[in-house]
């Protein structure tokens, strides 16, 4: 399981990088408020990287956060694209809120075999 959750973090990632970064009008569109979209996006993302990584926690948030970071600084660089610090905040709550259940979780279900 750890090799499909670790795969499928990597993928999330990068699906959310490339979205991110390509210019607006390809950017999907949904009911949802986009700053809700941020928190979901990285709070799966970070369910996901703390499911597959639970030991290395604090590492993986803080790669997750950087990679936040970068996003938002690399739009700067995407015509129609900005990048915001409002933005960047709503992404590392998902992450972190994410990795930290999922992290919590998978620990509980070990201890518990």
């Amino acid at each position: 399981m750890s090799f499909l959750t670790r795969s499928a973090a990597w993928c999330a990632l990068f699906a959310v990088a490339y979205v991110t970064l390509s210019p607006i009008e390809l950017r999907p569109v949904s009911p949802v408020p986009v700053n809700v979209e941020r928190l979901l996006a990285f709070l799966i993302i970070g369910a996901l990287f703390g499911a597959g990584y639970w030991r290395k926690l604090i590492l993986v948030l803080a790669l997750i956060v950087l990679v936040a970071a970068g996003l938002e600084f690399a739009q700067e660089f995407v015509p129609g694209r900005h990048g915001r610090v409002s933005d960047f905040a709503f992404k590392a709550v998902g992450a972190a809120l994410g990795a930290a259940v999922a992290a919590l979780a998978v620990k509980w279900l070990a201890e518990r075999r």
